[in-house]
Formats: C-alpha cells, structure tokens, sequence
C-alpha cells in the first residue's frame, strides 16, 4: 500500500534543502560562541541562518531569536507580560502553546466561518477594564493578546490582518487605549505571504506590527526541535533560560547549530515558493478534495468554507462520527489524517477551536482536519476522497 500523507499542518516533510544544509552543517564542528575560526565558522550558519528567516516574515536580522520550538517561543513571549500591562489574554480558538498561559480569556464574537470581530462591544469592554485607576497613556499597552494568524486546525485566516498587529481602542472617556499582541504564524509562515497593514501614524517604517511573533521550523520543511521568536519591541526581552547568555543574552544554551542551519534553508525555499505561487495549485486540489466530498456527503459541514483560509487546510465534520474513529480508518486505509492539533492528539474531547465557534459538542467531537502539500497530486486527493465516503457510507448505515 502506498501511504498518502495528509497532515502537513501536524508536520511538513524536510525539504531537500534543508536536509543539505544540516548535512554540511553536521562537519562544522565549532562552538558559535567561541571566537576561534571554527567557532566563527559555526557562528556563521547561525547567522546566515537567522537572515534567511528573517527575510522570510520580514523583520530585522537581530529581531530574530532561536529557540528550541514555537512553543519556547510563545513562553518567552508571555514572560514578557510585565511590560504589556501585566495581563495576559488569549482567544478561545489559540493553540494550547498560548491558551494555557492566559490569565483570562479573551472575548471575541466568533461566526461558524471561524470568523472573530474584535471591534464589538465586548472586547472593547475587556481592554477598557484593563485601565486601573493609576494607569497612564505613557505605561503604554494595558495588555498582552494573543491572536494567531491563522487558526491550525480550520486554517481560518485572521480577519484584523494577515498578521495581527497591536492595536488600540478609542473611547471618549478614557481616551486612546493601546493593546500589544503576540501572533502566531506558525501555520501561515511559508504558505501565504505575511503581510502587515499600513498606517502612518505608527512607526517610522509605517507598519503596523504586533509586538511578537512566534513560528517553527518543522511546519515549513524544517527540521522538528527549532522555533524562533520574533521581536519586534524595542527592548528585547528577558531570558527566561539563563546561563551563558546565548542569543545576544535572551536565550541561553547552546545554539542548534544543525537544526538552525536546517531551519534557514527551509524558510529560503518557502518564502520562493510562496513568490512562486506554487500554494495556488495546493488550494485548488483542496476545492476539489471539498467539491467531491460535499457531492457525496450532504450532511458534512465544512468548516470555515466561507472565509478566507490557508489554501491546503480543510476541516470538516460529519456529526456523530467521531473524529478519532474517522482517523483511525483512514490510517488503516494508507491516509495519514489528524483530528485537530497534533499536539493535542491521543485527547478524546471535543474541539475547542469549533465549540468557540458555536457548534455544538457532537460536530465539534467529529472534526477531521485535512492539510496537503506542496507534494499532493490530485490523484492523492481522488483516493482519499474514494476512501472516505466509503466509509461515510458505512457510517450512514449503521447509523440508520
């Protein structure tokens, strides 16, 4: 049997590029913080890495720091909190990397597209109950938000932006009320272009930008165990591992010469295939995976189908067959598939990411998500999609 792999959005296959990279890397065998040749050689894998993923999601050389996963990166960034207000808030729909540090949830009104407005009264309210009595406008942001780029298991795309960016809120009492936000692009970095939103009223560059970023490696064709944090603040952040002050002193530990150099070249060969276009192709497999399933399947919600999504990610859920069932059998049938986050496998529950965006816990429990590849034919699709309304014909009868 030959297996078809489906859940890119779990983890992407290494590219060729950066295999190679971590190959020649593997026989450089100096210290990057030692200042002999070879130490200088190593350091400058680590570098020329680092610019290849800062070209990648468009910031500054030294706003990119290594780390060991995104989800380092995003417990790096919300030690930071002291400095936005104190306060962390996460959406109901973030990855649990984030969700799990939230001091309080952070309300927004969801659609069933996946869909959240932040401009409703209840937000406004939240970031308005931010200001204590002894708040100033010069401590700056009242909080730190966490809002994705893209959600990882509906690939619903982040209307506000294609990055959030930090934001404010206007009221005649209180007057301009600023927020920062830490965004995960994690799922968007190498699939869409990350973009920002113009304004001249902020920065001098006149973008608006959040104040982090968090990504990973192994989501874009690197290797798994190496993330990054970007920084877009003016300070940089302090260190939540100490010791011998890798990083410029805002990660320490040993930097992974060979995963970085691996993560580098992946990030150059994604950002040239997203300028390429070759993601267009992916998006029009998924409309045919989605058009053949919905021809066969009446009762199968698509999720997010309306909005605008990541062009490989499909989730859909057939109420009452339960998610994890469906895994199951397409893996025995040679489809390897996931039922949300990866992270979050082996957990028997429904969706939190559908159950905030109003479905029940039945069609929340039945979800599968679908993520292809820039290496999905349309043959994979066509058998996959043969597959399972097979089974979705066997669920219907016994069901019936």
């Amino acid at each position: 049997m030959n297996r078809v792999y489906l859940d890119h959005n779990a983890t992407s296959p290494l590219r060729p590029e950066a295999r190679q990279a971590m190959i020649d890397a593997m026989d450089v065998i100096g210290n990057p913080s030692s200042v002999h040749a070879e130490g200088r050689q190593a350091k400058a894998l680590v570098e020329r890495a680092r610019a290849q993923v800062a070209e990648l999601v468009g910031c500054r050389t030294n706003q990119v720091i290594f780390t060991g996963s995104a989800t380092e990166a995003a417990a790096l960034a919300v030690a930071q909190k002291s400095r936005h207000g104190g306060v962390f808030a996460a959406l109901p729909t973030e990855h649990d990397c984030l969700r799990v540090w939230a001091d309080e949830e952070l309300p927004g009104l969801f659609d069933k597209d996946g869909n959240v407005d932040l401009s409703e009264y209840n937000f406004i309210d939240w970031v308005c109950g931010r200001v204590g009595d002894f708040w100033d406008h010069k401590d700056g942001s009242v909080a730190l938000l966490a809002i994705s780029a893209a959600n990882s298991e509906t690939g619903v795309v982040t209307p506000l932006s294609r990055v959030s960016p930090d934001g404010r809120i206007n009221t005649l009492a209180l007057g301009v009320i600023p927020y920062s936000v830490v965004c995960d692009v994690t799922q968007m970095a190498g699939k869409m272009p990350v973009l920002y939103e113009k304004d001249t009223r902020k920065a001098s560059n006149g973008e608006k930008r959040p104040s982090y970023m968090i990504l990973s490696a192994h989501k874009l064709g690197g290797p798994k165990g190496v993330g990054a944090l970007i920084n877009f603040t003016a300070d940089d952040p302090e260190a939540i591992l100490r010791g011998g002050g890798q990083e410029m002193g805002r990660r320490s530990g040993t930097e992974n010469v060979i995963g970085i150099a691996g993560f580098g070249a992946a990030a150059e060969a994604a950002a040239r295939d997203v300028a390429a276009g070759r993601w267009d192709e992916v998006e029009k497999l998924r409309k045919i995976l989605e058009n053949t399933l919905a021809g066969g399947a009446k009762e199968t919600i698509f999720v997010g189908k309306g909005a605008n999504r990541l062009p490989n990610t499909s989730c859909f859920a057939t109420p009452g067959w339960k998610g994890e069932t469906q895994v199951m059998q397409m893996d025995l049938a040679g489809f390897a598939i996931s039922a949300g986050s990866a992270c979050s496998s082996g957990k028997v529950r429904a969706s939190t990411v559908l159950r905030a965006m109003g479905y029940d816990d039945e069609t929340a429990s039945s979800a599968i998500r679908v993520s292809l590849g820039l290496e999905t034919t349309e043959q994979d699709v066509a058998r996959f999609a043969e597959a399972w309304l097979e089974q979705e014909r066997k669920f219907r009868a016994r069901a019936a």
